[in-house]
């Protein structure tokens, strides 16, 4: 796997300098220990509050240093990637920030946080410190481990940990209610791939078609491994485990969280997904989906909740100086608003017209089985989907032929530019709505069908901004058009078919998706034999017998 990083021993330290460079805040530092201390704290700490003290291992990023600010962490102290920070660490960050307060750490369940921070707050409460310390153990991966790891749902303490600090309550009843909800607390995660870390040789030990469930957030082997499945199906199978670990009507706060490389699209699916599933009924407030306490490059999300009380609720509801921390929202059904309709569109009565229903069956059919040739052609300068998008538009427009205003080629037009603006996508769909509806405008005020056509492309071309010889369909069209309108049907099928050809010479597109292709291309642009093509099929149509 390729990182970003200058020097395998320099990556957390130049990684929490461009944190604090570009944080925005005046309010945070940190300690001057580098490298061997690396603790982000609050500038502007009042120490007659209770403290709140978090951290561990760096590649969990925003955790932990992205959530020291007002109403969250007081301070966070770092070690090196996946590894515990040192007992010093520890005690310099609890020097820093208590008072006669005292302070809590809030450490997750692996062995050397457990330690590290246990060592540190024994010696800072030798040297007359009030510290206490609150372990969260809310994975649920691994029913029978006598130490549940501590993972994404230690952030719910930190929020109502950091709360009540902020809101003047003492250290007794701080640790209290942050202890009190870690216990409330469950958590589980899966993801399609490990994570690597910059500078290690990385080999992943997931196959091409599965997934693990209940890995840990340093990569640890999860309960089972999972078959590769729908989105849907998979957190359907995370659900049911989390569901039973529930308080039956009990309400709860959900925190959908990416550990790591998942597009925002898909976390958004996940987050619809699990409001979809029988756990909805659970949930009153949700946390994310976003980053919050990732694995560095994991290609998985996990899912944690939290019993809610009335002191709860308001704990996460309210607002704090952090900026990674995603604010809680109510669950709320999505607002579906009827979209306005054209003032004063008449609306066009299907009618018959022989030849047209011809003509159009002929050239959609064309396309149709133009999908894997043009797609195969597509494939060397875009993503290889051209065949399919032209013909799901064909498609479209055949499946409404018997509802089209055929008798009527103005409204026909407009018709199936329509269509196509909203069955096709990518900018083909709207390059071809614009040709037709432009082409309708033209035949409206009584232009024969080839000068229609010849309107249509104009103002294709102008918003595309294509032109002949920047190899796109406009290589094609634009002579045949210009052929049909002078000759006919035959010479527009012959000039289309030289204007296609000519596409495969040309040095390098200078339009459409194929402009991005720093090299020269030695096949006809897609585009351009589709046009050929279909002036083929439409001479074929109107040959002699």
């Amino acid at each position: 796997m390729k990182h970003f990083f200058n020097r395998k021993d320099t990556i957390v330290t130049e990684a929490l300098d461009g944190f604090l460079a570009t944080a925005g805040s005046g309010t945070l530092a940190r300690l001057d220990g580098y490298p061997e201390i690396k603790v982000v704290l609050r500038a502007d700490w009042d120490k007659t509050k209770v403290a709140v003290v978090s951290g561990g291992g760096a590649g969990h990023e925003p955790s932990h240093a992205g959530f020291v600010g007002a109403g969250m962490l007081t301070a966070a102290v770092s070690g090196e990637i996946f590894a515990s920070p040192s007992v010093e660490a520890v005690l310099a960050a609890i020097r820093a920030t208590t008072g006669p307060a005292g302070c809590l750490l809030v450490v997750k369940n692996y062995t050397g946080d457990r330690l590290n921070f246990g060592l540190a707050a024994e010696k800072a409460r030798a040297e007359g410190l009030a510290v206490d310390m609150v372990i969260v153990a809310d994975d649920i991966a691994l029913p029978d481990i006598a130490q549940p790891r501590g993972v994404a749902g230690t952030l719910f303490v930190h929020k109502i940990a950091g709360h009540l600090s902020e809101t003047g309550r003492d250290l007794a009843s701080v640790a209290a209610a942050a202890r009190a909800a870690a216990k409330d607390i469950v958590s589980l995660g899966i993801s399609l791939s490990s994570c690597s870390i910059p500078g290690q040789a990385h080999e992943d030990r997931f196959g091409a078609d599965d997934g693990e469930l209940g890995l840990g957030i340093h990569g640890e082997p999860g309960v089972e491994r999972i078959a590769l499945q729908s989105a849907g199906a998979l957190v359907a199978i995370m659900a049911e485990r989390l569901a039973a670990r529930l308080d039956a009507g009990s309400r709860h706060a959900l925190l959908v969280n990416n550990l790591g490389s998942v597009p925002p699209l898909e976390m958004s699916l996940i987050a619809n997904a699990v409001l979809a599933s029988p756990l909805a009924k659970a949930v009153a407030l949700t946390v994310g989906p976003g980053h919050l306490m990732t694995a560095l490059n994991m290609n998985g999300f996990s899912l944690s909740l939290i019993k809610l009380d009335a002191e709860r609720e308001a704990a996460l509801l309210a607002p704090v100086g952090p900026h990674a921390w995603l604010p809680a929202k109510p669950v709320r059904v999505p607002v579906v608003m009827a979209m306005t309709k054209p003032a004063n569109l008449e609306t066009k009565v299907a009618s018959r017209d022989t030849g047209a229903h011809r003509l159009i069956t002929a050239v959609c059919e064309k396309l149709i089985s133009l999908e894997e040739p043009l797609n195969s052609l597509d494939a060397k300068a875009g993503d290889g989907d051209t065949g399919s998008t032209v013909a799901t538009g064909a498609r479209s427009i055949l499946e409404r032929i018997d509802a089209l205003p055929l008798a009527d080629r103005a409204a026909t037009a407009a018709t199936i530019g329509d269509t196509l603006g909203t069955s096709m996508g990518g900018s083909s769909g709207v390059l071809l709505s614009i040709f037709f509806t432009a082409a309708s405008q033209s035949l409206g005020t009584g232009a024969s069908l080839s000068k229609a056509l010849l309107a249509g492309l104009d103002r294709m071309t102008f918003y595309g901004g294509a032109k002949i010889g920047d190899r796109t369909m406009v290589d094609a069209l634009e002579p045949a058009l210009k052929a049909l309108d002078a000759t006919g049907v035959e010479a527009a099928a012959k000039a289309a078919r030289q204007g296609a050809e000519a596409t495969a010479a040309m040095q390098k597109a200078k339009a459409g998706r194929s402009a991005y292709i720093g090299r020269q291309l030695d096949t006809a642009d897609p585009g351009a034999f589709a046009v050929a093509e279909v002036f083929a099929a439409v001479a074929a149509l109107f040959a002699p017998a």
